[in-house]
């Protein structure tokens, strides 16, 4: 098993930043794809950002590109998304996932992990 917690979340401006920061223990010793989702009020849950096993590659939302960065330690066992400009549109429960699929999973039926979530709100 594979646990993730996820911190960092909370309360900004506009404009604002914020970085998030999730934490991987249990079956470390396996690499996994990374995620980032974030469900909205009445939404679908959707990928953020992705990044491989070994971080040399990264998939972002079309809606983030630009102003989110993705990042991962796999010598501390953490992933971490930097939030730049933030919107208010960017208001959701932010997820933590890991993946066993080799390749570039971006479905949510793709992923076997998942933190509790952490509330990200974006004031205008």
């Amino acid at each position: 098993q594979v646990q993730l917690v996820e911190s960092g979340g909370g309360l900004v401006q506009a404009g604002g930043s914020l970085r998030l920061s999730c934490a991987v223990s249990g079956r470390t010793r396996s690499t996994y794809v990374m995620a980032w989702f974030r469900q909205a009020p009445g939404k679908e849950r959707e990928i953020v950002a992705a990044i491989s096993r070994v971080g040399g590659m990264t998939h972002y939302a079309d809606s983030v590109k630009g102003r989110f960065t993705i990042s991962r330690d796999n010598t501390k066992n953490a992933m971490y998304l930097q939030m730049n400009s933030l919107m208010p549109d960017d208001t959701a429960v932010y997820y933590c996932a890991a993946s066993l699929i080799l390749g570039a999973p971006v479905k949510r039926g793709e992923y076997d992990y998942w933190g509790q979530g952490i509330q990200v709100t974006v004031s205008s």
